[in-house]
């Protein structure tokens, strides 16, 4: 017993450090946003954010609301409701990424209409859309929209992230992109 007592007491160290280094957290995860999650119709609040996604659909084209910019594409428009948590200072969504099939989309500054960059209110909903430019083809799939009110997606800090299923939404041809509007969806 005398000679196995060594061989026992290294054996269990080498257990003990592989289930050690199996458990700490990567290097990378230490900075990671925290995500708030929530389904579809969820209304989900960060920090700085409330949102709500009202809906999700296609188009083939999509056009401004006042006629003049228009373009042509795979176009996945969200329907949100947005407003500011506590504060309306820096009060805005100057990013949005859609999490589809492990890739990652902008949602498109070409918009004129979109919530992008729009001031946001506390306690006062502002609806608009959001319109992701996406590659042909690609209309289906379990998305996440990820809402944050830094221009770069943050460090320690909190992310909306909303489930968007995108199998049963509806196609148009053509969709004309509202204004953002301040009330009620």
């Amino acid at each position: 017993m005398k000679r196995a007592r060594p061989w026992l007491v290294g054996g269990a160290l080498v257990v003990a450090a592989g289930l050690l280094s199996g458990i700490t957290p990567s290097a990378d995860s230490l900075f990671d946003p925290f995500l708030i999650r929530g389904g579809p119709g969820d209304a989900v609040t960060s920090r700085t954010l409330v949102a709500t996604v009202a809906g999700a659909s296609f188009a083939d084209r999509v056009v401004s609301s006042d006629g003049e910019w228009t373009a042509e594409g795979n176009w996945l428009i969200v329907e949100l409701a947005v407003s500011a948590a506590r504060t309306e200072e820096d009060a805005e969504i100057p990013l949005a990424a859609l999490h589809l099939d492990g890739r990652v989309f902008h949602a498109s500054e070409r918009v004129p209409d979109s919530l992008l960059k729009t001031p946001l209110h506390v306690g006062t909903d502002t609806v608009g859309v959001l319109a992701f430019e996406l590659p042909e083809g690609l209309r289906a799939g379990a998305g996440e929209l990820r809402l944050t009110s830094e221009y770069v997606t943050p460090e320690l800090d909190d992310v909306i992230a909303l489930a968007l299923p995108l199998d049963a939404a509806p196609a148009a041809a053509s969709a004309e992109l509202p204004e953002p509007r301040i009330g009620a969806r």
